[in-house]
């Protein structure tokens, strides 16, 4: 019995670029799909479930950073291995790309007997990790992973979070989109979740820490200790330093809510 050839998805503005990457792809016998920016790049990847991705990191309106960031929270996708291959070859870009969830990162210019090498090392690592059922799976709606990947750059960067436009064009969406997402999913507003995740990281920091109350201020991403009291005493009917005392003397430390 013949095994499947391995199915590649491109996701590049500029696939013109790639015409020795293509022809070696092909001459090896895989089937090879494309997208021509990052938009079109999610859906496929969600409606084809390719066995791996090559990613561009310069695209316009969605980057490939969003576009992995994505990737990343959808379960039908989540498993797919993403290689960089790209222009951006900083060393700032590979970095942040690997810290985006990536694989690798390869710059275009790199020989296409060396990309497809690094592509099976790939394909090979991910049959040994495969998952069966992602195929069967329906693809996620696009407001869940959006949702997802904002979560997760919240709880990622609370301590210094951007401002709200920038979360949201990191998510690849606007502002006002954003906003309407998490009201529809969850019934709040931004900045109302991520005042709840700072009090939760707060309390979670306060019961299994030893970090002071200024330190764990910083940590979850209050400008200083007393407006992390103020806002702690609101929802939880006492201070942060009471809170810990009543923990440690295994007393009920206020209200904790969900």
């Amino acid at each position: 019995m013949t095994a499947t050839p391995p199915h590649i998805l491109v996701i590049d503005d500029e696939p013109d670029s790639l015409g020795a990457a293509f022809a070696a792809m092909r001459a090896s016998g895989w089937r090879v799909s494309l997208a021509t920016d990052g938009a079109q790049g999610c859906r496929r990847a969600e409606l084809l479930g390719p066995d791996l991705i090559l990613l561009d990191v310069r695209m316009p309106a969605m980057d490939g950073y969003v576009v992995c960031r994505r990737l990343r929270e959808s379960s039908r996708t989540c498993a797919i291995p993403v290689l960089f291959l790209t222009a951006a070859g900083a060393s700032e870009e590979r970095l942040q790309g690997l810290t985006h969830g990536a694989v690798d990162y390869i710059v275009k210019s790199c020989a296409p007997a060396e990309l497809l090498a690094r592509i099976q090392i790939h394909l090979e690592l991910a049959r040994r990790n495969a998952a069966p059922v992602r195929q069967a799976m329906a693809p996620m709606p696009d407001a869940e992973v959006t949702l997802r990947a904002a979560i997760r750059l919240i709880d990622e960067e609370l301590a210094a979070l951007p401002p709200l436009a920038d979360i949201a064009a990191r998510v690849g969406v606007s502002a006002h989109q954003l906003s309407n997402i998490f009201r529809s999913q969850l019934g709040t507003t931004v900045f109302a979740w991520i005042r709840e995740e700072r009090l939760r990281q707060a309390r979670r920091l306060l019961a299994d820490t030893a970090l002071d109350v200024q330190q764990i201020a910083g940590a979850v991403g209050f400008h200083g200790a007393g407006n992390f009291s103020t806002a702690f005493r609101e929802r939880h009917g006492l201070t942060p330093s009471r809170y810990r005392e009543e923990l440690r003397a295994g007393q009920p430390a206020g209200d904790t809510g969900p």
